[in-house]
């Protein structure tokens, strides 16, 4: 299968692109890949598509996964950060938590599902702000 097109990398639709497939990754379910891994891959999509808006809007951002400080400096600019989008901060830990093998649980189902939804929220969000 072919990979979708690009977009210039001056575009914000490159950092859209680049959520986008890591949203199709997290949803992808592998035989033996760890929720956690997938988690990981929503929190990157969320948090690219964060940093669509603000490259978009020609904001600097730090390049960080801290997800709650990316939307408080887009609030900052003015932005209006809605309800649903506000909820990607409980994926900032999956930035960490889930590259290292320290994890004292595994991530549930009910977790991977939230994430999920929560990662296709703001992407989603992205793409109506692009």
């Amino acid at each position: 299968m072919k990979p979708p097109e690009r977009c210039p990398p001056e575009d914000a639709g490159q950092w859209l692109d680049r959520a986008r497939s890591h949203l199709a990754r997290a949803k992808t379910r592998f035989p033996g890949v760890y929720l956690e891994d997938s988690c990981f891959d929503a929190q990157q999509a969320a948090e690219r598509a964060v940093k669509a808006v603000m490259f978009g809007r020609g904001v600097a951002f730090p390049h960080i996964p801290d997800l709650a400080r990316l939307l408080s400096i887009l609030e900052a600019d003015g932005e209006q950060i809605p309800a649903e989008v506000r909820k990607v901060s409980k994926l900032t830990s999956y930035a960490m938590q889930s590259r290292y093998p320290n994890l004292e649980e595994a991530v549930s189902e009910e977790e991977y599902s939230e994430t999920i939804a929560i990662a296709e929220a703001v992407v989603a969000w992205a793409e109506k702000r692009l």
